[in-house]
């Protein structure tokens, strides 16, 4: 069996546990990586040198940072204070979720649900209407804007380390806009269908009592990430782990001063806690994993296909991964999905003599909004779904259908044509 074969068989032997265990994918990954080392695909030496440590320092310390700005209360005066203004439920629930696409845009989508669902929770109660579309519209919103920057989830950071793409680059890039424009594009459209299903929702609010915001700094130390990132990017040859060191350096800045001013460090290890250890070793093992495929030659032979499958076309390729993307994602976990592709759409733009910018952001766009068609299609689903759960409501599929259809096409189609119309 020669190499290429034995890598891909690996590979998919991998894919298929990463399915069926979701709460082990880390094992899974590490173990398969460790196996491909073993093998001899991936030279011991270059398993270190795969890893692509400036991602892994910027979700460790973003999701620290986040931690300490959920706990100051701060998230939920701001949507409290935005309800304020509305007149009616209906644009009550408009509000929320493009409150929630802003907030994902620069904090984890699931703690974006966790902080804006519990207003919408309360909303719901006030006025006595059900609850259910509310939460929903909340998380399919929060999954939407997550490829606006390069803080806003996994696979921006995962896009912006493949690519070479800076916190700029997401807005203003190589002389033309970046994937936040489509991604805006997209949520400004999805405002009229929010508006058609909550037709029938009228009711006024009574605005409540403020929350009370414990500390301001986590939220000054989260406004200084960003703008730290964005002086970073007018730097061109900066470091490799400046994003990285400027994301972790400001994390721990806020960890000692909620340990200081707490006079304890039971701040330090509820932050601790709050980082999610085991998307970052799913990570370390993709990275591994996808550099074997790499050496072993599967990721070309995998882009020669797709050149082979669309014909040489620009248009049926950007259609074509556009399509398997949201198709894809709505039913498995596009972090691993986004990690191997973005290599192959690499592949495949060089092999047609062109950028790699156009197929890649159109794998962003497909493989974030795909999430929003089923319920299982994204961990912010999964996290409303929960919330609601627990207050004794039962969610059916079809209920999370009736929203996250027509929001999934709205925004994919608005967004992957904004892209091809800037980049093709």
């Amino acid at each position: 069996m020669n190499q290429m074969l034995l890598a891909l068989i690996l590979f998919a032997a991998m894919y298929v546990l990463l399915l069926i265990f979701s709460e082990k994918r880390w094992i899974i990954a590490l173990a398969a990586a460790a196996v491909f080392v073993a093998l001899g695909i991936l030279p011991l030496g270059g398993a270190a040198k795969a890893i692509n440590w400036n991602v892994l320092m910027m979700l460790a310390g973003t999701m620290a940072t986040v931690e300490l700005f959920i706990q100051s209360q701060m998230p939920s005066r701001m949507a409290e204070g935005l309800l304020r203004i509305v007149p009616d439920v209906r644009w009550a629930v408009v509000a929320l979720s493009l409150f929630s696409g802003i907030i994902s845009a620069f904090v984890d989508n699931v703690a974006t649900v966790l902080m804006v669902a519990p207003v919408g929770l309360a909303v719901a109660k006030q006025i006595k209407t059900n609850p259910i579309p509310v939460i929903i519209a909340i998380a399919v919103s929060s999954n939407l804007q997550g490829a606006a920057t390069l803080v806003g989830d996994t696979t921006s950071i995962l896009l912006a380390g493949y690519v070479g793409m800076s916190f700029n680059d997401f807005f203003w890039f190589h002389g033309r806009f970046g994937i936040c424009l489509a991604v805006e594009v997209g949520a400004l459209l999805t405002i009229p269908v929010l508006l058609w299903l909550f037709r029938n929702e009228r009711a006024r609010i009574k605005p409540g009592a403020m929350t009370e915001v414990h500390d301001y700094v986590p939220t000054i130390l989260l406004a200084g990430t960003v703008a730290l990132l964005i002086v970073a990017s007018q730097f061109p040859n900066k470091p490799e782990l400046t994003n990285g060191i400027i994301c972790v350096a400001l994390a721990v800045v806020g960890v000692i001063y909620e340990c200081l001013k707490s006079k304890g460090s039971g701040v330090a290890a509820t932050v601790l806690k709050a980082i999610d250890y085991k998307t970052l070793l799913l990570l370390t093992g993709l990275f591994m994993v996808i550099q074997g495929l790499t050496e072993a030659g599967v990721i070309d032979a995998i882009a020669q296909l797709f050149v082979k499958l669309g014909g040489g076309s620009k248009v049926a390729m950007y259609v074509m991964i556009v399509g398997v993307s949201v198709l894809l994602s709505a039913f498995i976990d596009n972090i691993p999905y986004v990690a191997t592709m973005l290599p192959v759409v690499s592949s495949i733009a060089a092999m047609m003599g062109i950028e790699p910018y156009l197929f890649a952001f159109g794998l962003l766009i497909g493989a974030t909004l795909g999430g929003n068609i089923t319920p299982i299609g994204a961990s912010a689903n999964i996290a409303g779904i929960g919330i609601l759960q627990k207050e004794g409501y039962k969610v059916a599929t079809k209920d999370f259908l009736r929203i996250g259809i027509p929001f999934t096409l709205i925004a994919a189609v608005s967004g992957a044509l904004v892209i091809w119309l800037v980049w093709a």
